[in-house]
């Protein structure tokens, strides 16, 4: 964990997903206003921000700032939700179908193909179609619904990295003391795929984000429910950015918002994927202490068949550590 926080991905991106996550649990406690009430009834002019409201008004008088505040927690519930069971689902199809082989595994990867070339924003919008809009829908079910669509390709990359460690000796030795399958495939195989499991829950937030926030800006989702992709909606209803005074206080918050929060997480998966992808390491965390030592005069690898020797009059690295000069070779095997 160490050598994983020294990563500058990780650490940017933990800070932006923990900002948005304290704004998702506080903002609508903190909001100023009720994000529907009008809070002038004689002017239907959206007002630019100000030291009343800090992020203007819309048309009808409603504080940017608290539709923003209180559309935060459901953008990033639905988003966590739809992140949660997708990774649920894939590991059960994609570890299980990696594990047994066989017409399990041609079923289950079917399965996935099945989901991977299906539509999703399209489907979702039917789907929704038929269920109907609420006043106030359900997030939870909102997340869980997106998340159908979005499991397959995390379930994909566990059954080829299951695939590839079903035939390894610790497998071999649990399952030859009668270890059974449930047992090896949750204590055995599915610990060393933590950071793949990793990078398909962030992956899948990414997905619920932009697709909750797309289902919302087209109106399938309650206008009436605030999220980001509400405040955009009704922004764009009103041809906020047609205006001849541009009202880019209504629109370009919320939609800095998404793009930060999914700049955040995708900052994560990119640290996490360079920390544990050896082809990628060169330009994360092995990479930075390369190029240190490289700053610092010492071999990037120390080459076969030389012995580091001391040159009197080298300079010093430090008060404690002298330079080593690894271009001469010496005979023996001492320093």
């Amino acid at each position: 964990m160490r050598r994983l926080l020294r990563s500058p991905k990780i650490v940017i991106g933990l800070c932006l997903s923990g900002a948005f996550g304290m704004l998702a649990i506080v903002g609508p406690l903190v909001a100023p206003y009720n994000p529907q009430t009008s809070v002038s009834t004689t002017n239907g002019t959206p007002m630019p921000p100000s030291a009343a409201h800090w992020l203007g008004t819309t048309q009808v008088q409603q504080d940017v700032l608290s539709q923003l505040l209180a559309g935060g927690r459901s953008t990033i519930l639905v988003s966590l939700t739809a992140g949660v069971v997708a990774t649920v689902l894939a590991v059960l199809f994609g570890v299980t179908a990696g594990y047994f082989g066989s017409w399990g595994d041609d079923l289950l990867s079917m399965l996935a193909n099945i989901f991977l070339v299906l539509p999703a924003l399209p489907l979702l919008i039917v789907i929704f179609g038929f269920l109907g809009k609420g006043a106030n829908p359900n997030d939870v079910m909102i997340g869980v619904l997106i998340s159908i669509t979005g499991w397959a390709f995390g379930a994909r990359q566990l059954r080829v990295q299951t695939l590839s460690m079903r035939s390894r000796d610790f497998v071999d030795s649990a399952r030859v003391i009668g270890e059974k399958s449930w047992r090896i495939m949750t204590f055995e195989i599915l610990p060393n795929l933590v950071p793949v499991v990793a990078t398909s829950f962030i992956f899948t937030v990414i997905y619920g984000v932009g697709t909750y926030t797309a289902l919302s800006f087209l109106g399938v989702i309650s206008p009436s429910h605030w999220s980001w992709g509400t405040m955009l909606y009704w922004a764009q209803s009103a041809q906020a950015a047609q205006q001849a005074h541009l009202e880019w206080w209504w629109f370009l918050p919320p939609g800095l918002a998404v793009g930060l929060f999914g700049t955040g997480l995708a900052l994560l998966n990119f640290g996490i994927d360079e920390f544990v992808n050896p082809r990628l390491r060169g330009g994360g965390v092995a990479g930075i202490s390369g190029r240190r030592a490289k700053r610092a005069g010492l071999p990037k690898r120390p080459q076969l068949g030389l012995t580091p020797v001391l040159r009197a009059g080298a300079p010093m690295l430090d008060a404690r550590r002298p330079m080593l000069d690894a271009g001469e070779p010496t005979l023996g095997t001492g320093s």
